[in-house]
């Protein structure tokens, strides 16, 4: 049977979800007191986490639950308690973590808004095109650069619902989601160029969280704070911030993402 979802019920899934990911209880999530804890692998975390993490920090408001590495937890913990909790996602104070982090070849890689539907606020959004539902046998032939917010290639597997927007027969918007975890599925959305602002992508997006609902799971959606396009679709939508996160990987990562580029 598939539970009725209001707003406390879909962010306590989500603080649920991210205790699994750090290896921590949910009601941590609502302390005022900041906290370190070990980060271990865990079954039922999100499927692209690569735990354990060095270092991966996450809040939602109140403070902030550092799981980590054992060697860095000292590290972490004098860092969380030097600067108020929405300093320490930001810069220059960002960059004593980095720092201390870079002498053991860590940097930190991804910094992530994490948005949660409100309720109150989510409703199917017209385009004026024919939105479409799409599903995992769809996707096949859509791998491509213009779809690769909307879909993974790395994980095909895990991608299992989405909606279309056509002109005639032209698909020209999609927005996809994968199967991250058990409770949640993450919308990711691509409109191809010469048909973005005209609403497309707010009208995908809502309507996938919709189904995504009825589906009895809970649909995030994450962007980084500097993608305003992104942040705006998400508001738009009906989405609104629910946490953030910003984690550490081995410098080595951090370069294979920037390729050969130098200044």
């Amino acid at each position: 049977m598939k539970m009725t979802f209001t707003n406390e019920a879909i962010l306590k899934i989500a603080m649920e979800q991210s205790a699994i990911d750090a290896n921590c209880q949910a009601s941590d999530f609502t302390m005022n007191e900041n906290m370190v804890v070990l980060s271990r692998e865990h079954p039922k975390a999100r499927k692209y986490l690569q735990l354990p993490l060095a270092c991966n920090l996450i809040s939602y408001g109140n403070n902030i639950v550092a799981s980590v590495q054992e060697k860095y937890r000292e590290i972490v913990s004098s860092y969380i308690s030097r600067y108020p909790v929405e300093h320490c996602f930001e810069t220059p104070n960002m960059h004593v973590l980095n720092d201390a982090l870079q002498k053991d070849n860590f940097r930190i890689c991804f910094m992530a808004e994490y948005f949660l539907p409100d309720l109150t606020s989510l409703k199917e959004l017209q385009c004026g095109y024919e939105l479409r539902m799409m599903y995992a046998g769809d996707f096949s032939l859509l791998y491509k650069e213009e779809w690769s917010n909307a879909l993974c290639e790395q994980r095909k597997e895990l991608d299992v619902l989405g909606v279309g927007a056509y002109d005639g027969e032209t698909l020209v918007g999609l927005a996809a989601c994968s199967a991250d975890c058990d409770t949640m599925w993450q919308i990711g959305v691509d409109v191809l160029p010469e048909y973005r602002r005209k609403g497309i992508a707010s009208a995908l997006t809502s309507r996938l969280a919709l189904e995504i609902l009825k589906e009895g799971k809970v649909p995030f959606y994450c962007a980084a704070w500097s993608n305003i396009k992104s942040v705006r679709n998400a508001i738009r939508s009906g989405f609104r911030p629910a946490w953030i996160e910003m984690t550490a990987r081995e410098s080595s990562v951090v370069d294979d993402m920037n390729g050969t580029y130098s200044i």
